[in-house]
């Protein structure tokens, strides 16, 4: 906290043994009494009495789809969840458009997207390797809507692209470095490549810094028989683009508000993928300015977080 100039700007509160660290508890119930808004980001925070003293309750829904498909389920934990905040925000920008099938009921979203910090990127070498961060397969979240289930987990769509990177490789030289638990069985298969090796991501985070792109699959929300679900976007690659290093991912219906081409390139096919990584490996010092370049237009953290506040009514 000290490196980003947030010594004194922080709490934690451990629920299990009442201790605070960081900021006390007086100070922190104090700053619930006095602020304007609390950003209840991914829904983290049950709230309690203490949050509801006059600020402006604000939750940030980074993977869209889940809730909207409990409500429309008449799920009544979710539906009072939800219904505890003033105000949604979602990184689902096509929600309740035509490009999206996903029903919106009961609640008005209001669509933003991942911010990140420009200058605490800086675009340097090219990198070593394509790389990846995420869990191979989730649990317990599950939805069953209309007749299908639809998974959360990413390691559905992940078996399926399973192959790529040894495709990719023949053409391009490229090498692989997924960030997973290497336990996994889809996990030992890839690490089984010549071209791949896994990584545990406790020992391998920094690869967002240093790696030439992210080639991320999604969780079911992004690829429903519905289609184009609601525009999803991750934070992770957002720090990959700041950081000059170009993305390959999984069409999500982004490239309807984003240009992708140079710098971001979507997929939905494997035989897509294989062409994107081809095309970044075929001219890699293009790409990486087209990858800032996409950060600075369109998810700098000045730009998302200040239309989220007019949003909101908050300045």
């Amino acid at each position: 906290m000290r490196r980003f100039d947030l010594t004194e700007r922080w709490a934690y509160w451990d629920a299990l043994t009442d201790r605070w660290h960081g900021r006390d508890g007086e100070a922190v119930r104090e700053l619930y009494r006095t602020a304007d808004a609390i950003f209840n980001l991914c829904g983290a925070t049950k709230l309690r009495d203490e949050h509801r003293q006059g600020a402006k309750l604000c939750y940030v829904e980074t993977d869209p789809i889940y809730e909207q498909m409990r409500v429309a389920n008449g799920e009544e934990d979710s539906i009072g969840f939800l219904g505890s905040h003033d105000v949604l925000f979602t990184y689902g920008e096509l929600l309740g458009t035509p490009s999206c099938r996903v029903p919106v009921e009961r609640f008005t979203w209001i669509p933003t997207r991942p911010p990140v910090v420009l200058d605490l990127w800086h675009p340097g070498t090219e990198g070593r390797a394509f790389t990846s961060i995420a869990t191979w397969e989730n649990k317990g979240k599950n939805v069953a809507f209309r007749g299908e289930t639809y998974y959360w987990s990413k390691h559905v769509n992940f078996v399926k692209m399973i192959d790529v990177p040894v495709r990719a490789a023949s053409a391009s030289s490229s090498r692989w470095i997924p960030a997973t638990p290497p336990s996994a069985p889809s996990s030992r298969r890839m690490g089984g490549r010549s071209s791949t090796r896994v990584r545990s991501p406790p020992t391998s985070m920094p690869i967002a810094a240093t790696s030439s792109a992210r080639a991320a699959s999604s969780r079911w929300r992004r690829t429903s028989t519905s289609g184009r679900a609601a525009w999803w976007f991750s934070d992770r690659s957002v720090c990959f683009l700041a950081a000059g290093k170009p993305v390959i991912t999984q069409e999500t219906g982004f490239s309807e508000l984003v240009p992708s081409g140079e710098g971001l390139l979507a997929f939905a096919t494997p035989d897509e993928a294989v062409a994107a990584v081809r095309t970044v490996a075929g001219d890699w010092p293009r790409h990486a300015r087209a990858a800032r370049r996409i950060a600075e237009d369109h998810f700098a953290a000045d730009t998302v977080i200040g239309a989220m506040l007019d949003a909101a009514g908050l300045r």
